[in-house]
């Protein structure tokens, strides 16, 4: 039983980084599109976007 938990964990890790990598690829990309969205945003109203602290 031991065996098979083991070659379970061996086999499900390189899903687990996988998964996790596609994950951090998309957060970057949608990190990126909020903010090319909010500077587009703000250029249309014309707003600093310098001035407001944006998290």
């Amino acid at each position: 039983m031991t065996e098979n938990t083991h070659h379970d964990t061996t086999r499900r890790n390189p899903l687990l980084e996988a998964a996790q990598e596609e994950m951090s690829k998309f957060e970057r990309k949608e990190n990126e599109f909020r903010k090319k969205d909010r500077e587009e945003r703000a250029a249309e109203l014309r707003l600093p976007l310098d001035a407001i602290k944006v998290h």
